[in-house]
């Protein structure tokens, strides 16, 4: 098991976001960890252990799936 890291503050978290990050790995996405294991879901694990994914919360993003403005910064 690995360790959670302090951004991720629930196991649930920790394993819906690897779980998301094996669907991209398996997608065809390169791994940016080194890791001796080849299968996606320990990459994944291993990848958000080690903070190598940014955790992505549905409620900041808008119906089209992309940032709102003002969670970047930007005004109309």
């Amino acid at each position: 098991m690995f360790k959670l890291t302090e951004e991720i503050e629930s196991k649930y978290r920790f394993v819906t976001l690897a779980a998301l990050r094996a669907e991209q790995l398996q997608a065809g996405a390169l791994p940016r960890v080194e890791s001796a294991s080849r299968k996606a879901t320990v990459i994944a694990q291993q990848e958000v252990a080690e903070g190598a994914v940014a955790e992505w919360r549905p409620e900041q993003e808008n119906v089209e799936g992309e940032v709102a403005a003002e969670e970047e910064g930007e005004e109309d």
